[in-house]
């Protein structure tokens, strides 16, 4: 008879490479989301800079490079960080942006941009194909980044109008707070109360369908790439 090994019985698994020990975290978070953005080089960040600049003061690149002394080529190379400008370039990128030249360089210091707004203080906004009744208060935003993100709490009053023709690019979650709605998306639609969620793509058709029992409120995210 074979002895048994001493310890813990193998279970033939192997360990999966980089896995952590006991009180650490596999995962930051339960999204499959990257841990964190790859960090950008100095060139990429100054040229991303340099283009948000550029664009808040309506300027080509053609205007801005005669007005720096740069030419329209490296004007081009600059913004999307396949050079690496001088400092004398810099600086007079800087003289013609109106700015510091140390704000070229304000975007590779790494900071992480935070909304952070009150209960009730939500900005109250007027959505393009809003109707009478929907009430729109907006309750962050994103500064930077590739992909925009609002969030907005809605209320629907008890005058309120069904529309079910929205639509706008990118993707949308409804998350149910109270009331009761029959929500359409293209060519169904979906009883919605609290605690319901209806994620979808936002360019197909999409609205109160009914108003089943109002007043209601519900979290809109819309989330879309930011066009430049």
């Amino acid at each position: 008879m074979t002895a048994r090994a001493k310890g813990k019985r193998s279970t033939g698994q192997t360990p999966r490479k980089g896995a952590v020990g006991h009180g650490e975290l596999a995962l930051r978070t339960g999204s499959l989301a990257p841990a964190e953005d790859a960090p950008r080089s100095l060139e990429v960040a100054i040229g991303a800079e340099v283009r948000r600049l550029r664009k808040s003061l309506d300027l080509t690149v053609a205007e801005l490079g005669a007005a720096a002394g740069v030419s329209a080529g490296m004007m081009s190379k600059i913004e999307t960080g396949t050079i690496s400008p001088s400092l004398a370039t810099l600086k007079s990128l800087a003289a013609s942006l109106n700015v510091p030249i140390a704000r070229l360089f304000s975007e590779s210091e790494g900071r992480r941009h935070c909304s952070f707004v009150k209960a009730g203080q939500g900005a109250r906004i007027d959505r393009r194909g809003t109707k009478s009744g929907h009430q729109y208060d907006l309750l962050g935003n994103s500064m930077k980044g590739d992909v925009v993100v609002e969030p907005y709490l809605i209320t629907l009053q008890d005058d309120a109008v069904p529309y079910t023709h929205f639509r706008h690019a990118g993707v949308e979650l409804i998350y149910m707070l109270s009331g009761k709605v029959r929500y359409r998306h293209g060519d169904d639609s979906y009883v919605m109360e609290p605690g319901d969620t209806l994620c979808f793509d936002a360019a197909a058709r999409h609205g109160p369908e009914e108003l089943l029992e109002a007043p209601m409120q519900y979290l809109s995210i819309i989330m879309y790439q930011r066009q430049d």
